[in-house]
């Protein structure tokens, strides 16, 4: 059973992201939050496997909520949630250490799918909005892609085509199959990866590899 903790300001929104998540029967909502300050409460209580957080609340924005709760120790998943598919301030979370973000009108299928996604070790990197919203952001200057890519030279060739293949949006089955890997070698590589270049997640590897040019 996943356990998943719902953060927006708005009563109804969550009550209807509830609806959509507890009618499948892998799923199950242990808390809600209003603001970013309940939720950090809720992670600490509850224990939530991932976090579904509006970008935007009064008191504590989602933004710095993911943040804080990137930084813990066994830190839940962070999924940010945004009316807006380039909302200025989601490359923040992303790079803070958020899993992905989705759209509000995202469909309820596709909603629970994301949430298996995160919870299982993968980023929700595939929707074309993910991909767009990296891409807009990434730093390409000289400046930027030279110090990417010096970061990137602590990796093995192969780390290296594993971190290449993460920012292209790939799923550790679909890296195994392009790759000519087990899953579960993909997994260690990844978390081989993510230890090396001393980040929390997939997302901001993808980021990195972004920065760096090289997708």
């Amino acid at each position: 059973m996943i356990r998943v903790l719902i953060t927006d300001d708005e009563h109804l929104v969550r009550s209807g992201l509830r609806a959509i998540l507890e009618a499948n029967d892998d799923i199950a909502v242990v808390a809600e939050a209003g603001d970013g300050a309940e939720a950090l409460s809720a992670v600490a209580r509850c224990r939530p496997q991932v976090v579904l957080m509006d970008v935007r609340m009064p008191g504590m924005d989602g933004i710095t909520a993911a943040g804080r709760i990137a930084a813990a120790s066994h830190a839940p998943e962070v999924i940010m949630l945004t009316t807006f598919d380039l909302d200025d301030y989601v490359h923040q979370a992303l790079r803070a250490g958020a899993s992905g973000f989705l759209l509000k009108d995202t469909p309820p299928r596709d909603l629970a799918a994301a949430v298996r996604t995160v919870a299982g070790g993968d980023a929700v990197l595939a929707p074309t909005v993910t991909r767009r919203l990296i891409g807009h952001f990434a730093e390409r200057g000289p400046a930027g892609i030279a110090a990417a890519k010096t970061r990137l030279e602590a990796l093995t060739p192969r780390e290296h085509e594993v971190a290449v293949a993460v920012a292209r949006g790939l799923s550790n089955s679909e890296i195994g199959r392009a790759l000519g890997m087990r899953e579960t070698t993909v997994k260690t590589h990844v978390s081989r990866t993510l230890a090396k270049l001393g980040l929390s997640n997939r997302v901001q590897a993808a980021i990195l590899v972004h920065d760096a040019g090289l997708v």
